[in-house]
């Protein structure tokens, strides 16, 4: 039996801007990585993964879930 594993809150973000959702484009803030052979990454948005969650957890899935970082306010450029 493979069992879910949800990485928790750092303080180091895995997941940038530049990732987007695979669904609908917006930006992601989960990673699930898919217990297969080739180990297939999907990213999604809070939206898409809470409509998806139930399914890629009885999957077995790998989750990386930083949706904690949602309403961070991005860095300021220098």
């Amino acid at each position: 039996m493979t069992v879910a594993t949800f990485d928790q809150p750092t303080s180091t973000a895995h997941l940038t801007r530049q990732d987007r959702c695979d669904r609908c484009g917006a930006q992601a803030f989960v990673k699930a990585t898919l217990a297969t052979g080739d180990g297939m990454e999907l990213l999604f948005c809070g939206h898409h993964f809470r409509a998806h969650e139930q399914k890629l957890v009885a999957a077995g899935a790998t989750i990386l879930d930083e949706r904690h970082r949602i309403d961070e306010q991005p860095a300021e450029r220098v």
